[in-house]
């Protein structure tokens, strides 16, 4: 390079040396004034404090998410629109049942604001005390009631015990008789019966009044016909004829059972009580066979008689009773020896067994209840319905009963194994009416709500014969003591005859 050029690199490198040199002494002097003002206390530096804006938004997000969490757990809450039990909940929460100018919906609002706080742990507390009443209630409702009675009481138990044990001691010597029967004799006796009964047929229908027809009964001797009405209206029809013999005037309300003295038609005298009959109103009354008028009035009940059973000794007359009770009455002495209670709801149906030592109820709580007479304890308990019992009946082998409930559905139970044996899935609407074949309880007749009667084998319990012919619901069913007939009451204002051809 000449000489001549290197005077203006050394110029630029001058220059540049002193711009490096001026800011350097800038920041010296900067620095200078920073520490001048910590000195003299006009600038404030923390050591050793730092502000973490990262940690602060994740506490806000975990605070936030927190909350929207506790929104969805409270829209997804249950809470019941009944007042009393959002306030036993706020109660069992430790809350306030009330707080100043609040209604009805701010305090379910405020009970599912206060359940969403409340922990997985706090929620399973409740819910456990919720089992453990509903459990309470459950044993209460279950819970059997026992009455002191009366001196007759005692004497009635006595000699019910005196009636019944000869009675069962036949009935378990001709069971053994029968035993001794070749099964190849008794299979073939089963079948031809089984196939009179697919045979059967209407053989008669009669309107028999201006309201629904709401029960039928036969009496012992099968050649009357006992139907009841809505109306009041008790008649007696001639069988098979279907002739009207009598119209029995004494109700004023709906009537829900008649039936039979055990020994009516067959020796007992016509003019003392041979029938009773029942009404919503609650009251009862005694028939005679050659009067229109009740011959007496069971007086006693203050609510709904469902149904009426008469003893098999004919002495006594069990009611099923719309106060959660059965009674049992003693007609000798006319008085009542017995009030019952054990059902949490309404009983609707009453039988006697056989022997005349137990009673079995059913009621509107989808229990039955078999009852000693002689010790009056409840000695079994029907469980296995799930809705109402609406009928019940026990074979003459003594130790089977039926029951038919609300839930369509026919069940069998043994009392000697102390359980249900077998379930019918019998119709397609609530079964109204269930009645063993009365003589050895070979097969067995159901009724239902849905326009149908049916005829079931036992044991096995297959459907032999469907009795189809009503425009409406069959109301109730009754079989002749012959084990000729069949009966039906309907709805519809009829009431037919069946039998084979």
């Amino acid at each position: 390079m000449a000489d001549e050029d290197i005077g203006p690199v050394l110029k630029k490198q001058k220059v540049h040396y002193g711009t490096l040199e001026e800011a350097l002494r800038k920041e010296a002097t900067k620095e200078d004034a920073i520490t001048t003002g910590i000195l003299a206390g006009n600038i404030n530096i923390s050591k050793g404090e730092t502000f973490n804006l990262e940690e602060h938004s994740s506490e806000q997000k975990k605070s936030l998410l927190a909350e929207f969490a506790r929104r969805k757990k409270a829209r997804t809450l249950h809470i019941s629109t009944d007042d009393s039990m959002v306030k036993a909940k706020l109660r069992d929460i430790g809350e306030p049942i009330c707080l100043f100018a609040e209604d009805a919906a701010d305090r379910r609002e405020r009970l599912r604001q206060k359940l969403s706080l409340i922990g997985s742990a706090g929620l399973n507390i409740l819910i456990q005390k919720e089992v453990e009443k509903e459990k309470k209630q459950k044993e209460e409702d279950n819970k059997t009631w026992y009455h002191e009675g009366p001196q007759s009481l005692k004497s009635a138990r006595q000699w019910i015990a005196k009636y019944s044990l000869p009675r069962a001691q036949q009935r378990i010597a001709e069971s053994r008789q029968v035993l001794q029967v070749p099964d190849t004799v008794r299979h073939a006796k089963k079948q031809e019966l089984h196939n009179k009964l697919r045979n059967i047929t209407a053989i008669g229908s009669e309107i028999g009044d201006t309201r629904p027809i709401s029960f039928c009964r036969f009496s012992p001797n099968s050649q009357v016909l006992a139907t009841s009405s809505w109306s009041g209206l008790i008649k007696l029809w001639s069988v098979p004829e279907f002739k009207p013999i009598r119209t029995l005037r004494g109700h004023n309300h709906n009537v829900g059972g008649i039936v039979f003295h055990p020994q009516a038609t067959i020796g007992r005298d016509e003019s003392t009580f041979c029938m009773a009959s029942c009404a919503t109103d609650g009251s009862v009354k005694l028939w005679s066979l050659d009067s229109e008028e009740p011959l007496a009035n069971v007086e006693g009940h203050d609510a709904r008689v469902a149904r009426i059973e008469f003893h098999p000794s004919g002495r006594f007359l069990g009611t099923a009773c719309y106060d959660k009770s059965w009674r049992l009455w003693d007609l000798e002495v006319q008085e009542e020896i017995l009030h019952q209670e054990g059902h949490s709801k309404e009983v609707y149906c009453i039988d006697f067994q056989c022997d005349g030592s137990l009673v079995a109820t059913g009621g509107l709580d989808a229990f039955g209840r078999i009852w000693d007479l002689r010790t009056g304890r409840c000695v079994m308990f029907l469980d296995g319905h799930l809705q109402s019992v609406l009928s019940i009946n026990c074979s003459p082998n003594g130790y089977s009963v039926a029951t038919g409930s609300g839930d369509n559905s026919v069940k069998i139970w043994d009392l000697r194994q102390r359980k249900s044996v077998y379930t019918i899935p019998a119709h397609q609407n609530l079964v109204s009416g269930v009645k063993f074949e009365g003589t050895s309880g070979e097969y067995l007749l159901t009724c239902s709500h849905d326009s149908k009667a049916k005829v079931w084998a036992h044991p096995g319990w297959a459907p032999i014969a469907t009795l189809a012919g009503h425009d409406s619901k069959v109301m109730g069913a009754d079989i002749s003591s012959d084990g000729q007939y069949i009966a039906t009451a309907s709805y519809d204002r009829t009431f037919k005859l069946w039998a084979s051809e």
